[in-house]
């Protein structure tokens, strides 16, 4: 029987269109989840949409539109960069979803039925765009101590989540399951920062509008973003306070929440309690992902310095964006991306040692056994260090890709193609085609080669789909093991340049002069 993976991300709210920050949590889950089918596991992807609340309720009104067409419109823009980033979810979600609905209802009046969710009456400091209540306490200069932007005064009647009664039971989990929470530095701000403190009760309904699931029993009160957005992860996979369908089963609890790092102390700290409140078990880990800024500034429309992903695709097609996001963002602190360093990578990796490894090869393949290799017993020393490297890339990204190193595990693919690219200039194919007692030596060397770029380009796969798929074409290969295969019988295709060369030069000025 496979082993079952469900792997989330948070899901993206529809206020407006999202930038390459956000496309970045998508793209990073996509090659975990790729790598994960790769790897024999039966995988659940899941994304989507977070669709209520007040921000949004306000956008439709200036848009002069229901809230529900302003949705509508977002949620396709947001599924078509997902898809557009060749992202393979097997389901996306809204959270105006009828049956959803439903169920955050029931979850409600259950949590409410059981003394956990009780009545009271808010008074506070409101950050609007973060939807959050804060104390004097929390704030950074007077200001939300999330956004930077400014708190106001609100008073209402609201239902309460007895989060204090949980937070004993949260710090035992957490200590006792050291990896629940990644990175490390994330883990220790969550319980420094808002456990060790002590747990105010959460506000968990709003009255002051109306875009949102209504409580049922309580028609004036709204339930708030944490309960409605929060228990996607299981609505959808079939809970269901009455009955939770059969697949619940099968994949509850998730194995990896993927989120950004501002949202961490609400999967962290709320998700976990509700869980708990529902007699649940809890996600297996939470890793909270880095921001992705721009040239070192955290990107916002109001500095005009937000990237759009498919702005990126445009110029440069997809996989070399997700060579970047992939690859240049750091495990645990903040990546940067500009166009210049977007180009700077594109053409020292993907052009020069990737897309020149696989054009010389085929070249050579073609030019001197008319397209046709086969493995011969002439071998050298110099082999040996090569067919290592390919045959020790499983166990490599293996070890990298069980910690989520996700950019390590691509370096791993790099350092073989690196390696192949000394080969080459080692074994001085060039020299041996002169001599035709080495003929046989000639094509062992290429074979390796093209083994080389065989296993590489199937370990690619996860991280850059369409390049993997169209080096295999022009390798004219079926064969998917991930280990050297002496027995191939290669008929080459002829060599297509993969990434061509940009000149950052150029490319600069024709941008600055569309603008």
């Amino acid at each position: 029987m496979e082993k079952k993976y469900y792997i989330t991300t948070a899901i993206a709210y529809t206020s407006g269109k999202p930038h390459i920050g956000n496309t970045y949590e998508i793209v990073l889950a996509d090659a975990i989840a790729r790598y994960k089918r790769q790897m024999g596991y039966d995988v659940f992807f899941q994304t989507g949409t977070d669709e209520h609340g007040q921000k949004i309720e306000k956008k439709a009104e200036e848009a002069g539109v229901t809230p529900q067409e302003f949705v509508d419109d977002i949620a396709a823009e947001i599924k078509r960069i997902w898809d557009l980033m060749n992202t393979s979810y097997d389901q996306f979600v809204r959270t105006t979803d009828k049956e959803h609905v439903k169920k955050v209802q029931k979850i409600f009046k259950k949590l409410y039925e059981q003394g956990d969710i009780y009545k009271g009456k808010y008074e506070g400091l409101y950050c609007t765009p973060c939807e959050s209540f804060f104390t004097e306490s929390q704030l950074v200069n007077g200001c939300c101590p999330d956004c930077g932007r400014p708190v106001e005064k609100a008073e209402e009647e609201a239902y309460f989540f007895r989060m204090s009664k949980y937070q004993k039971r949260l710090e035992d989990y957490i200590e006792t399951h050291p990896h629940f929470i990644e990175p490390l530095a994330r883990k220790n701000e969550m319980v420094n920062n808002f456990l060790k403190p002590g747990l105010q009760d959460l506000c968990v309904s709003r009255t002051s509008f109306k875009w949102g699931i209504p409580v049922d029993f309580d028609p004036g009160h709204i339930v708030y973003v944490w309960i409605d957005a929060l228990t996607n992860y299981i609505t959808f996979i079939g809970y269901d306070p009455d009955g939770s369908e059969e697949q619940f089963s099968k994949w509850w609890p998730a194995n990896l929440h993927l989120i950004g790092k501002d949202i961490l102390r609400f999967h962290t700290i709320y998700w976990p309690i509700i869980l708990m409140a529902l007699d649940l078990p809890l996600p297996e880990q939470i890793f909270g992902h880095p921001w992705l800024l721009t040239a070192n500034d955290k990107m916002s429309k109001s500095k005009g310095n937000v990237i759009y992903a498919d702005d990126l695709v445009d110029s440069f097609g997809v996989d070399a964006v997700r060579y970047y996001l992939l690859h240049e963002i750091p495990f645990a602190s903040d990546g940067n991306i500009t166009y210049e360093l977007l180009i700077d990578r594109i053409n020292s990796d993907l052009a020069n040692i990737l897309g020149n490894l696989v054009q010389r090869t085929l070249s050579m393949a073609d030019k001197y056994f008319d397209r046709h290799v086969t493995y011969t017993e002439e071998t050298e020393e110099i082999d040996n260090i090569l067919l290592n490297a390919i045959n020790g890339l499983t166990e490599n990204i293996e070890q990298k890709m069980e910690k989520l190193e996700v950019a390590d595990s691509i370096s791993c693919i790099f350092d073989v193609l690196r390696l192949s690219n000394k080969y080459i200039d080692e074994t001085t194919p060039w020299i041996l085609s002169k001599d035709e007692t080495k003929r046989n030596r000639l094509e062992t060397v290429i074979y390796h080669l093209l083994e080389a770029i065989r296993v590489c380009a199937i370990k690619l796969t996860p991280f850059l789909p369409d390049t993997a798929l169209n080096i295999q074409k022009q390798l004219n290969s079926t064969d998917q093991s991930q280990q050297f295969n002496k027995n191939n019988h290669y008929e080459v295709g002829k060599a297509e340049i993969l990434f061509a060369r940009i000149d950052k030069t150029k490319f600069m000025e024709e941008m600055e002069n569309c603008k």
